[in-house]
């Protein structure tokens, strides 16, 4: 089943004197279940793509479908609420709150969507068991090692059981050991959860592990490579 379907998707920077084609008609589709890397140089609009198919940024010209929905054509503060309710976001630099603790950092986007506090903080504490942070969920970002930050960001990007997590860079400030650790982590919870990720990276090490890889060059795709090792998994959590 498709989840995530781009059609001719443009993004134009307009700074007034200046305008920049940064995505210049691109044209793909994802589907549930799988683990998509993004590669390509620095400024090909990797960030770009991610940014606009999830919905944080506006678009210039096309269409996105995320799970049937046409995502620019709904009213802004209906594509935030679907955005927090469907979707899940990584970056490279945890974006981690440094006062609150590990629970409180995941629990806090359920808050913000009205969720009581018990409810959330019971869903928080599932979700760091799941990244194996169950005894760190009283620390704060400080007291963690940056893979520890990374797998609470991660936590909290799967909170609110979304269709797709969007990951710019989720290992870009880790060490080889501790990517290999997180990259398990994202496959884990694309077999057990069926969670779809798209990941935007430069690590090669990172793209192995994806289904498919789209090369990106200058605002489009230029390649587009499928795994021949990496099956599509389904054996779903029944909880």
């Amino acid at each position: 089943m498709k989840l995530v379907e781009v059609n001719n998707l443009k993004k134009i920077f307009d700074n007034g004197e200046q305008k920049v084609e940064v995505l210049k008609g691109i044209t793909t589709s994802i589907d549930e279940g799988q683990i998509v890397a993004i590669m390509g140089p620095s400024g090909c609009g990797k960030t770009t793509l991610l940014n606009t198919v999830s919905g944080i940024d506006t678009i210039s010209a096309g269409e996105v479908f995320i799970n049937g929905v046409n995502l620019h054509k709904i009213k802004a503060e209906k594509r935030d609420e679907f955005r927090a309710n469907a979707m899940g976001f990584v970056f490279q630099s945890y974006n981690l709150i440094p006062v609150l603790t590990a629970v409180e950092n995941v629990e806090l986007p359920l808050l913000c969507q009205g969720m009581s506090g018990k409810l959330a903080r019971k869903k928080a504490e599932a979700a760091l068991v799941r990244v194996g942070l169950k005894e760190r969920k009283n620390h704060r970002p400080s007291e963690l090692s940056g893979g520890q930050q990374q797998r609470v960001a991660l936590a909290r990007a799967i909170v609110n059981e979304p269709k797709v997590v969007w990951a710019d860079e989720p290992t870009g400030a880790l060490d080889r050991e501790t990517t290999e650790m997180v990259l398990d982590l994202i496959d884990h919870l694309n077999r057990v959860d069926g969670i779809t990720f798209v990941i935007v990276t430069h690590d090669p090490k990172v793209a192995e592990r994806a289904h498919r890889i789209l090369y990106m060059d200058s605002g489009v795709i230029i390649q587009e490579r499928t795994s021949k090792t990496r099956p599509i998994y389904s054996e779903r959590r029944e909880d």
